[in-house]
């Protein structure tokens, strides 16, 4: 690959971002007994990374280069929470914990706490 080439190929820069901010998180967390993940269902639905706290609390994470991104993001996120509370109401015995966290990692300048309660936070702001 060449550097002209991820503008021309934004879809592969975009995986690479993603495994970008994986290794991120799992450096930054590696201290608090933490598990990175995914999520991915047999109805097709997914998160791209699931961060998992040995408490039991959890963060959804969406991973976007670009901030034209963002608001698919959220919905996304805020879909997933959704469906989980909507299964909660009529599972009895295997209720699923809601996430305590969405948050979208992007490579914009900018982190700030959407209306909906979604964080948006550049990965150059992560830190242990």
């Amino acid at each position: 690959m060449t550097p002209s080439s991820f503008t021309t190929q934004l879809k592969t820069f975009g995986f690479m971002f993603e495994q970008l901010c994986i290794r991120d998180l799992k450096a930054y967390t590696s201290d608090i007994d933490t598990h990175v993940g995914y999520y991915h269902d047999r109805y097709g639905l997914e998160a791209d990374v699931v961060l998992h706290l040995n408490d039991g609390r959890y963060a959804l994470i969406e991973c976007k280069l670009g901030s034209g991104e963002i608001e698919l993001a959220a919905k996304h996120l805020l879909e997933l929470k959704r469906l989980i509370a909507e299964h909660n109401k009529t599972e009895k015995q295997n209720k699923i914990r809601e996430p305590d966290l969405l948050l979208i990692l992007t490579g914009g300048m900018y982190g700030y706490r959407r209306a909906d309660g979604v964080y948006v936070v550049p990965l150059a702001c992560l830190k242990n």
